[in-house]
């Protein structure tokens, strides 16, 4: 009787979440590198967008930037050395115009640096470090809450009251040992062990950055395109940091 409660309670929520995963599924089954990169390019624009927002940024302009980031990546073989490359060429511009501001930088670091890492891990080692990803930060979301509900007591921190230790210590656990074996893919089992731990730790604090963010803007959502989910930013958050570290560990320790 709980899981139905549940479900009619949250019924806009649940089959939003069902076309998404099958959305996911489906570019992931298609396995096209144009596919790939106008289905990610999507999601980051939209997350832009919603970044000017909880960066209280006016300047829309940006978006026009962001445009040519992506088209940029589609050509650029190293997409993560292009947040670099913004990062040189906004430092360069901001020495000379003592009127530009680094706020306006802001949106180049959060989502930009995430998306491009998560397209280039891609290209890199192909859809299956994509899924395996995809695996980690849900199963930390599903085992947060899951652990978190029935024996969570301690708070985990002021950004975000509704964590517990108990559940951010579940969460990483259950990620760490069902995401391990679908590393073993790619990786060696202990290889794949350590990077699933790290990736699912940081998921945690892709998930408070996004929290803190939405705080100090005062929203609940960073956007209302995905009907009982919130906005784009509000699913990806967690992806954001876990893609950065996974694709750093892919390279360091393979």
């Amino acid at each position: 009787m709980g899981f139905f409660k549940a479900f009619s309670s949250n019924k806009q929520r649940v089959k939003t979440g069902f076309a998404l995963l099958g959305l996911i599924l489906l570019v992931g089954l298609i396995d096209n590198f144009f596919v790939m990169w106008a289905f990610l390019g999507l999601v980051y624009i939209i997350a832009f967008q919603e970044s000017l927002k909880l960066f209280e940024i006016r300047n829309t302009s940006l978006m026009l930037y962001a445009f040519i980031t992506w088209i940029l990546a589609g050509f650029y073989p190293y997409g993560d050395d292009l947040f670099i490359l913004m990062g040189v060429a906004y430092a360069s511009a901001v020495a000379f115009n003592t009127n530009l501001t680094w706020k306006n930088f802001l949106p180049f670091i959060y989502p930009t640096a995430g998306m491009l890492f998560i397209f280039t891990m891609y290209q890199e080692y192909g859809v299956i470090s994509l899924l395996w990803l995809l695996v980690l930060v849900a199963m930390t979301d599903v085992g947060a809450y899951t652990v978190g509900k029935n024996i969570g007591k301690t708070p985990f921190c002021k950004t975000s009251p509704n964590k517990t230790m108990e559940g951010v210590l579940g969460g990483i656990a259950v990620a760490t040992i069902s995401g391990m074996f679908l590393g073993l893919s790619i990786v060696d089992w202990n290889i794949s062990l350590v990077i699933s731990f790290f990736v699912a730790t940081s998921s945690i604090f892709g998930d408070l950055y996004e929290s803190s963010l939405k705080r100090k803007a005062g929203v609940k959502d960073s956007g209302n395109i995905l009907p009982g989910h919130g906005g784009v930013l509000d699913r990806i958050d967690g992806y954001l940091f876990g893609g950065i570290v996974m694709l750093v560990l892919l390279r360091g320790l393979v």
